[in-house]
């Protein structure tokens, strides 16, 4: 069914008022989703503010040139497209559409197409990888444990010296004598 000019126009807009808002845009390209998948792709991507729209990519080009003033390669957009604009978070959303895009690995519904990432228009191979980097959340978690562990080994070391002082009934760490280990010869 065709769409009239007037409906154009008010898609295009939008589009545009969605780009503009937005932190990050990432297009997808979707074969056999259904419309059951969509609505809950869409429901969780709004947990954390994203949107997933889908549009003709005419369209998408020139939201983007108007309100980036961004040109988009429409061969790097094959198939049907979907846009996620990010309103919160510019990555928090992405593993939710990770775990939507690796839930039929033997039939991919949707992969990713390009990308508008810190005001830099991406390509297929550099979205993908920076798709499938870890969280924020997970990034951080890795920071603090890698800064953690120096300080809980140096803690199991004096809660050992602690131990042997005891049972050694000495009364400062400096008046234990260390082990002599036999070698074998």
């Amino acid at each position: 069914m065709a769409v009239s000019k007037q409906k154009k126009v008010e898609i295009l807009s939008s589009l545009v008022e969605q780009i503009k808002n937005a932190k990050s845009i990432w297009f997808a390209s979707s074969k056999g989703v259904t419309v059951a998948e969509f609505a809950g792709l869409r429901k969780n991507l709004r947990e954390v503010e994203a949107t997933y729209t889908l549009a003709k990519k005419t369209l998408i080009k020139k939201a983007v040139k108007e309100a980036l003033d961004l040109d988009i390669e429409l061969t790097d957009l094959e198939g049907q497209i979907g846009m996620v604009c990010s309103n919160g978070d510019a990555v928090a959303w992405l593993s939710k559409v990770n775990d939507f895009i690796k839930s039929n690995p033997k039939a991919p519904k949707m992969a990713w197409s390009a990308s508008i990432f810190e005001g830099k228009y991406q390509g297929k191979a550099e979205t993908e990888v920076i798709a499938s980097l870890p969280s924020r959340e997970t990034l951080l978690s890795r920071l603090v444990g890698s800064m953690k562990s120096p300080i809980s080994k140096l803690a199991r070391f004096f809660d050992a010296a602690a131990k042997d002082v005891e049972t050694q009934g000495k009364t400062k760490v400096g008046e234990l004598e260390a082990k002599k280990e036999e070698t074998a010869e």
